[in-house]
């Protein structure tokens, strides 16, 4: 051999062992998966950036929310930690949501592609938390990859309003990583970083609030604090179950404090529902299904939808029953199986923390949701991934196998992720497959017509309304839109005692203030001025920022001969609510003032949000002949 090629073979054998060492070693290794785990999460979800907003909740909670796209301004600020607005008492992720619009403004993609970073910092930090725990990289691995991809967990990060859940997980995940090193060496100061990560995560959503019972089975497994009982493997200081719940008081304090908060916040939005709506009996059998129904989406995520619709007592006993067998069955084998901690901990998990979400304090129409098991799948995918590579370890299956089993979960899930993800795209292709897969279902017939309204496609929308007023006859938003639909036909009267019904069927504020702003728009039609006068005013004493309101009190000042007030009513509803129409009447009342300049300035802002000016000339002409 000549002195050339030993040369080349040396530096080859080299270069073959730093490559060796980047793999070998357990923090460079580490830094390599958190890479490829950060990199399949981005890819799968990067469709997001391409979708709209959704016309369920991201309204009210960015497109249509004043405050919201504000900006991150001190008024926001304050409105965050002082609103509970939604029925919900939650300032950071009102203020991530205002931060994000004076980023992107209203550009869904922005909104979008930060929901997916969050997504992608939650899987890294479930898998180092998990690692940094129990020393067990590929288990840990394989829990995050199904995390990252498993569909159910596409609500959440596809679903803009969804932020919360995103952002709670965050903090939630930080405060147990910190907690695992509180439990190695107590001190102040990680407890301290506990306290403040977990009332940042409720202040978030309120979903965390069993943080301090999975921290006790956290000392159970992997952390082994738990005192008798704990074996040789414990690298953390051993106490009695009861010291370890002292330890946790201030958090259980948090907790109660943000129950509080939670429920005052949801009886204040009319969200919470009575027992005399919903009995306790059927709330109780609506729990045991659902959680049943949550195991059976987690090995067979099919039929996903945004909204699953109450049975209300339309369940059957048997089926109650046989929830209720399956649950002890399973908890009976976990308990059973002392030698296999995990188990007991990962099922407790799971039960533990759906426990807020799982109707027997009933908030809203549905009988569960995808978001809600967010956070508590993580408990079934550790009974998974660390059962299953025991079983695999006592049978001596060959790792290779093992390895290929796991990649292939996890292409499936993959796919069936990328597919569930493409009913996201489009509001109508969301509501309609989910009307396909969970009839009959009310909200998503209102929320098929409303996105068929926002095409303009008025004449297919009306059906839907009508589907979702036959499946439930007290649905507000359905009968507010039919007796819309009456008031554009000229049956005016008719329309009027539609809106006083829904007047009646609802408490919620915003809606109550558009059916008043509809009021409004009607008796100005009939020339009823006081009472026209009347319901705007109402509109604007629920929620100030209506623009119809303001539009419809400078049409009554106009009509009055207060050019001036009715100049000023115009220019704030633009304010909110910039529209062709709107420009034009603005542009009119100037015009009339004797102001030319800015009359020309208001008619090339109506060139600018009207396609067709000639059009919004004819809208505002109807309005003032009104």
């Amino acid at each position: 051999m000549s002195s050339a090629s030993s040369v080349v073979k040396i530096k080859t054998l080299a270069a073959s062992g730093k490559n060796h060492d980047l793999f070998s070693s357990p923090q460079k290794r580490s830094v390599v998966l958190c890479l490829l785990l950060v990199v399949v999460t981005l890819l799968l979800y990067n469709p997001v950036v391409h979708h709209p907003f959704v016309n369920f909740d991201d309204d009210r909670y960015i497109t249509t929310n004043y405050e919201v796209r504000a900006g991150l301004a001190w008024n926001t600020v304050a409105w965050a930690f002082t609103t509970f607005d939604q029925a919900n008492w939650h300032p950071l992720t009102w203020l991530s949501h205002a931060l994000d619009c004076q980023i992107f403004h209203l550009n869904p993609a922005g909104h979008h592609y930060v929901s997916v970073l969050f997504q992608a910092i939650n899987v890294v930090l479930l898998f180092l938390l998990l690692q940094s725990a129990t020393g067990a990289t590929w288990r840990s691995l394989m829990v995050s990859a199904l995390f990252a991809v498993h569909p159910v967990n596409v609500e959440c990060v596809a679903w803009i309003a969804e932020r919360k859940s995103l952002l709670s997980m965050m903090f939630f995940l930080l405060a147990l990583w910190t907690y695992s090193s509180y439990a190695r060496k107590p001190r102040a100061g990680p407890y301290l970083g506990v306290v403040a990560l977990y009332a940042c995560g409720l202040m978030a959503k309120p979903m965390v609030i069993t943080f301090p019972c999975i921290l006790l089975l956290w000392d159970y497994w992997p952390l082994r604090r738990l005192w008798p009982g704990a074996s040789a493997e414990a690298t953390t200081s051993q106490r009695s179950f009861a010291w370890l719940t002292l330890e946790k008081l201030p958090l259980f304090a948090l907790s109660a404090a943000s129950a509080m908060i939670t429920m005052k916040a949801q009886r204040a939005g009319g969200a919470v529902r009575t027992i005399a709506e919903y009995p306790f009996s059927v709330r109780l059998q609506n729990a045991l299904v659902a959680y049943a129904r949550y195991v059976g989406k987690m090995f067979w995520p099919v039929h996903l939808a945004p909204m699953y619709p109450h049975p209300g007592n339309s369940l059957k006993l048997w089926q109650a029953a046989a929830a209720a067998s399956v649950l002890l069955v399973v908890t009976a084998l976990v308990l059973a199986m002392k030698n296999k901690r995990y188990l007991a901990v990962g099922w407790f998990w799971f039960l533990g923390a759906l426990v807020p979400m799982i109707g027997l304090v009933q908030v809203g129409a549905q009988a569960m949701a995808d978001r809600y098991a967010y956070l508590p799948y993580i408990g079934l995918f550790i009974m998974v991934c660390w059962g299953v590579s025991d079983l695999a370890a006592d049978k001596k299956v060959d790792t290779l196998w093992l390895a290929s089993a796991g990649a292939a979960s996890v292409i499936a899930l993959s796919l069936v992720t990328y597919h569930q993800l493409s009913y996201w795209s489009d509001n109508v292709a969301l509501w309609t497959h989910t009307i396909q897969v969970t009839p009959p279902n009310y909200v998503a017939q209102d929320n098929l017509g409303g996105a068929l309204i926002l095409e303009n496609r008025i004449d297919e929308a009306l059906p839907h309304f009508r589907a979702a007023a036959a499946i439930n006859p007290g649905d507000p938003v359905a009968n507010l839109n039919l007796a819309t639909h009456l008031q554009q036909e000229g049956k005016t009267q008719q329309a009027i005692a539609g809106y006083q019904l829904v007047l009646r069927m609802t408490s919620d504020e915003l809606l109550r203030a558009n059916t008043f702003s509809n009021l409004g728009a009607a008796y100005l039609q009939l020339g009823d001025y006081a009472r026209a006068r009347a319901s705007y005013l109402a509109a604007l004493r629920l929620a100030p920022r209506t623009p119809a309101a303001y539009v419809g009190l400078g049409l009554l000042a106009q009509k009055a001969g207060d050019l001036n007030q009715a100049c000023a009513l115009y220019s704030q509803a633009m304010s909110l609510q910039p529209t062709g129409v709107g420009y034009v009447l603005l542009s009119r009342a100037l015009r009339q003032a004797g102001k030319n300049a800015e009359a020309q300035a208001a008619l090339d802002q109506a060139r600018r949000f009207s396609p067709d000016l000639q059009e919004a000339q004819q809208g505002a002409d109807r309005l003032l002949s009104e």
